[in-house]
């Protein structure tokens, strides 16, 4: 059996206590699906395969005390839950890694099949002007608890701090699962992963000894590091629209940007961060990137604005004029680290100096030094090898009847909602392909 009631804890979404426990604990052996992982992809996938193949036995396991912890932080608590793109070809161009693969299975469940989901158990996605859908009551909350109660109406169990110790194929076909502090193992005809980034994970000794191929595991989505006096100081800076290069790596990425205590973040450095993932890991993450501050302005439109501001204005400070929409603390330090004269009007300002801070608004460039990730929130480049899954099935081409779900594979989406739809589609597949065994 999986274990007496006495060793378990549950996420309880409903119903009488007393009854969960004692229809969880005794649930038969083996399951016909055992998910890892109480996360975006691992509920979903339970979800969904529990709807699919009714009668049949699935459970989740979760590693720690909390499930849907992802879910609970994304989007500063509101859950970003997918994105308002709807065709596929163009929704997989915001992967950098896993577009192709994901192209296909987008054909079968994309954001529209996320909204209609969740409108069914009577949560409604809002669209932001950038794209990004939340639910609209804004909290997360309203996701988690659509899952949970989803988990009980479907008599899902949740295993709570179980923390996977061993896998190990049976003769028959199925796996035997070992989990910290379970006395005996749990048997299953089907396993999914769906435990999130591998990065660090123990998991990987096991998957290693199963010799299924894991690809090289670096950060995505973080800030950069950056010490320099154009930037000392101006924490809680943003700028509405930037865009930002990485010398040598990818198309300008643009969005807003934020100055931090630390450096540089928000969308336009996250996105560039996951665009060229590997390539500064290489580094160290020591890199120069470039920041044009006006990129709607080619360069000969910014000489003609700064020409029709000295026709115009020309017996204002240099200092005092901000363009729109750069912020008039950033525009003050980078005026001034251009070596223009406080007291410099338009009209007044030397031919040298106008280069430089042309120069400067178009072309800056810093030196990162470092990345700055928050521990919860960061997505993980690499993983389960791609080529090693069949995406029509999400199973693995090595072990059959493993499959994998979610940010454990090596894909990974910009910021914006992408990557909870990567778990939501690669779990319907997933479960469909379950199901249907």
């Amino acid at each position: 059996m999986l274990a007496s009631k006495t060793n378990l804890n549950f996420v309880l979404s409903s119903g009488s206590h007393q009854a969960q426990v004692e229809a969880m604990s005794n649930r038969p052996n083996p399951l016909d699906l055992a998910v890892i992982g109480g996360g975006a992809s691992g509920f979903f996938t339970a979800l969904q395969f529990a709807d699919l193949a009714a009668g049949k036995r699935v459970a989740i396991f979760e590693k720690s005390a909390q499930v849907l912890q992802k879910v609970r932080i994304s989007g500063g608590g509101r859950c970003n839950v997918t994105h308002a793109c709807f065709d596929p070809r163009e929704l997989a161009k915001y992967y950098p890694r896993g577009a192709r693969e994901l192209l296909g299975a987008f054909h079968h469940w994309q954001p529209a099949d996320t909204v209609a989901w969740f409108k069914r158990f009577g949560v409604i996605l809002k669209t932001e002007p950038d794209g990004r859908m939340f639910p609209n009551t804004d909290s997360a909350q309203t996701i988690i608890r659509c899952f949970l109660d989803r988990a009980a109406k479907l008599n899902i169990p949740v295993y709570q701090n179980h923390f996977l110790t061993g896998i190990n194929r049976l003769k028959s076909g199925g796996f035997s699962l070992n989990f910290a502090h379970l006395a005996e193992p749990v048997e299953a005809h089907t396993v999914c992963l769906a435990a999130g980034s591998l990065n660090g994970s123990p998991l990987l000794q096991q998957l290693t000894a199963l010799e299924q191929p894991i690809a090289a595991l670096v950060p995505s989505l973080f800030a950069f590091n950056v010490s320099d006096r154009r930037i000392t100081d101006l924490a809680g800076v943003a700028h509405p629209r930037v865009a930002v290069r990485r010398t040598g790596g990818h198309p300008a990425q643009h969005g807003p940007l934020l100055i931090t205590h630390r450096g540089f973040s928000g969308p336009a450095i996250l996105r560039l961060s996951a665009w060229d993932a590997r390539p500064m890991a290489d580094t160290n993450h020591h890199f120069p990137v470039t920041i044009d501050w006006l990129p709607e302005l080619k360069p000969s439109e910014l000489v003609a604005r700064f020409a029709e501001i000295r026709h115009s204005q020309g017996a204002k400070l240099v200092r005092n004029t901000p363009i729109s929409p750069i912020p008039r603390r950033l525009w003050e330090r980078m005026v001034a680290c251009c070596d223009v004269a406080d007291q410099a009007t338009w009209g007044q300002l030397p031919k040298a100096a106008s280069q430089r801070l042309l120069d400067a608004l178009k072309s800056s460039r810093f030196e990162v030094t470092g990345k700055t990730t928050n521990k919860d929130e960061f997505v993980t480049a690499g993983g389960i090898d791609r080529k090693s899954i069949d995406f029509q099935t999400m199973q693995s081409r090595v072990i059959p009847g493993l499959y994998f779900t979610g940010e454990c594979i090596d894909i990974d989406g910009i910021t914006g909602g992408f990557n909870f739809q990567a778990a939501w589609t690669t779990a319907h597949v997933a479960a469909t392909a379950i199901a249907n065994r």
